[in-house]
């Protein structure tokens, strides 16, 4: 069995105190430290580490609430799905809560059942799994509520966290179809709105509070879109189109400015993905006659082949012109791009609320993180890109230390940018406008 270690640095910045009050969720901060202790150079010595704890595996990222550290994981021999919290100090268990599953969401090849990160607000838990649905405990691990989602229809399974506002916990989850943003009542569990998203496809992304002189709006960014929710009553406000065909990352907001960066497959210039006209694949493909396109009536190098379980909306094994035509609108608009843009007020984003985009050494997984004027962002071969975070200009290129793909957020402080590798090797990057690997 494949198992994980807690270390205490990374608890500290992947979902920690970073403001006043004591609601905490998933980049909430950024992913920055903004206090000014000093974090470490190095992990050579013993002499930075506090404690490590040998833990059952999970994607989620560990919470810190109080005196405590909340993170899941998921035991695959047992079919087991539980939140746990961890002694800040010493990171001893203090309590373990399991729930009971009578379906193991599928999930992708490196993915988990136990990865969306708990929030917390300093008296209660909110954990959510795609396999069970939303779970809040108070801090001592007592049950309180629950409301059950999921699964859903997607091979991948449910990645996007849940974060909390006014009294709030919101949830979007995008997936093959029946696609949704929801708000739960914090003290209950009761569904307070739940607002359909029919044109959004499968994607993984975090939703992002975004503050406007103390107007808050929900910020998504899904297939093709940005967009921006009011958290009173779901309606949505505005958005801009010109994103991924899957997001996986969450937007970080500076300064009253939106940074997304994100990549998929099929979305480069000159190495698009594309699907013909429906009338054309039926005259290509359709051997037995009956007006639809099955499976094994495909070419090997289909790139349809690989995607059918996802285009296959009724799952009834045979692609329709409805569900033909709705992926081949989202394969021609696909644009992997970085971008930064000034919030909008009404309706489409127009153009002059883009200040910069950039589209090479674009992250597929990983969120990006703005600190010291600077946007880094980590590609999967290991790329590191930093840009001027003002204008998007290019400043420097690194190649990250060790191999291995990223899947791990970006987090900084105390003038350093940290990235992980899924093999376990950390790059530590001096951050700014001179950007080197300590």
């Amino acid at each position: 069995m494949k198992s994980r270690v807690v270390v205490l640095l990374l608890c500290l910045v992947g979902c920690a105190p970073g403001f006043a009050d004591d609601v905490f969720y998933f980049r909430k901060d950024n992913g920055v430290a903004h206090d000014s202790s000093p974090l470490p150079s190095d992990f050579e010595s013993d002499a930075q580490l506090r404690w490590k704890t040998q833990m059952l595996p999970g994607h989620s990222s560990p919470c810190v609430c109080g005196d405590l550290v909340i993170l899941t994981t998921y035991d695959a021999e047992k079919k087991e799905l539980a939140t746990l919290a961890l002694d800040r100090t010493s990171g001893k268990e203090k309590w373990k809560r399991s729930v009971p599953t009578n379906r193991i969401e599928p999930v992708h090849a490196t993915g988990s059942p136990a990865t969306p990160t708990p929030a917390c607000n300093g008296r209660q838990i909110f954990s959510f799994f795609g396999s069970y649905g939303m779970i809040c405990y108070d801090i001592q691990g007592e049950l309180m509520w629950e409301r059950k989602l999921g699964p859903f229809q997607d091979e991948f399974g449910a990645a996007s966290s849940p974060i909390l506002l006014d009294g709030k916990v919101f949830l979007n989850e995008d997936h093959d179809i029946d696609s949704f943003l929801i708000a739960l009542d914090q003290a209950s569990g009761e569904v307070i709105w739940k607002t359909p998203r029919p044109d959004a496809t499968r994607s993984y992304s975090t939703p992002f509070i975004l503050d406007r002189n103390g107007k808050k709006e929900i910020l998504i960014a899904g297939s093709l879109q940005l967009a921006a929710y009011d958290p009173a009553n779901g309606e949505k406000v505005w958005w801009f189109n010109g994103l991924s065909r899957i997001v996986d990352n969450t937007p970080v907001v500076v300064d009253g400015v939106i940074y997304i960066a994100t990549w998929t497959p099929g979305g480069d210039p000159g190495e698009r993905i594309s699907m013909e006209p429906f009338q054309d694949a039926i005259d290509k493909f359709d051997a037995n006659k009956n007006g639809t396109i099955e499976r094994d009536e495909l070419a090997k190098d289909s790139p349809v082949l690989d995607r059918f379980f996802r285009i296959d909306l009724n799952q009834d094994q045979r692609l329709d012109e409805s569900e033909w035509k709705r992926h081949a609108v989202v394969f021609e608009k696909a644009q992997n791009v970085s971008v930064a843009l000034e919030p909008g007020t009404t309706g489409n984003l127009a153009p002059q609320y883009v200040r910069w985009s950039y589209a090479r050494g674009l992250p597929t997984v990983p969120s990006s993180v703005v600190y010291d004027g600077v946007m880094t962002m980590v590609k999967d071969s290991g790329i590191i890109t930093v840009l001027n975070s003002r204008n998007g200009q290019v400043i420097q290129q690194l190649r990250a230390l060790g191999r291995g793909n990223y899947f791990s957020s970006l987090v900084a402080g105390d003038g350093k940018v940290y990235l992980t590798s899924e093999s376990g090797v950390m790059t530590i990057l001096k951050s700014g406008s001179e950007p080197s690997i300590l």
